[in-house]
């Protein structure tokens, strides 16, 4: 019984949570037209309505850990589900992403990422993309602020594997950024697929920056361990039990 009334709470927020994505839409995107400042003010407003919603509706709460960074940096984030992007974007001042092409065509969601400056990426064409996306930051043609990128590449399951691709190691090379890893937990609430949502608290955790200026190599022997250490730290802490290896 139980089961089901979660179930049911789950469908009802899924709904809500689109159809409040409609209504920010339309009452901020006449502002955000002649102001890039209310682009960012539209996208912080609604994730942190899905993330009230949610703890009134589900009962998954939720938590940012950690020092939020606020210069121009690196972001490379543990990626579960979307709730890990709804978190990271309602506290970052000016948050971007690397992103699928495909996204800029998604209704809303398209416009408003093209708005506030985030970069897309051509699927099979991944060193190319970062190659002209390296070269726009550095002749300063794409919006500063705060640069998320998933170093697995996509969704990655609570508990599951997925190597760390070199990408991410580029573009702290290149870009001579700091970058600032960022842990989570949200998939043991909010899996990749499925319409459930499970009570708990969801957390995000911004770790130590590892400061610009090492080598590649050195950066990507780094940062894998530091996310999937506390990531898998932070899942432990929700009750999900971390297979060893």
């Amino acid at each position: 019984m139980r089961s089901a009334l979660q179930y049911l709470l789950s469908a009802v927020f899924i709904v809500q949570m689109y159809l409040a994505m409609v209504l920010y839409a339309l009452f901020w995107t006449p502002f955000a037209l002649f102001r890039r400042d209310a682009a960012f003010d539209a996208v912080h407003a609604y994730c942190r309505w899905v993330r009230g919603s949610a703890s009134v509706l589900v009962g998954l709460r939720s938590e940012i850990r950690g020092e939020v960074p606020r210069d121009e940096v690196i972001i490379a984030a543990k990626h579960q589900s979307f709730f890990d992007i709804i978190m990271i974007v309602s506290v970052v001042p000016r948050p971007k992403f690397i992103m699928k092409r495909e996204l800029l065509w998604a209704p809303i969601v398209g416009w408003y990422a093209r708005r506030i400056g985030c970069v897309p990426v051509n699927r099979g064409k991944r060193s190319e993309a970062m190659r002209k996306m390296v070269i726009d930051a550095k002749a300063g043609t794409t919006a500063p602020g705060q640069l998320i990128i998933y170093p697995q590449g996509t969704r990655v399951a609570a508990g599951a594997k997925r190597p760390y691709k070199v990408g991410v190691g580029v573009l702290y090379s290149e870009l001579g950024q700091d970058c600032v890893p960022a842990a989570t937990n949200v998939g043991v609430f909010w899996p990749r697929h499925g319409i459930l949502r499970k009570p708990g608290l969801a957390v995000v955790e911004f770790l130590p920056r590892i400061p610009a200026g090492q080598s590649v190599t050195g950066f990507m022997a780094a940062i894998e361990p530091l996310v999937e250490t506390a990531s898998d730290r932070l899942m432990a802490e929700a009750g999900f039990r971390v297979a060893d290896g």
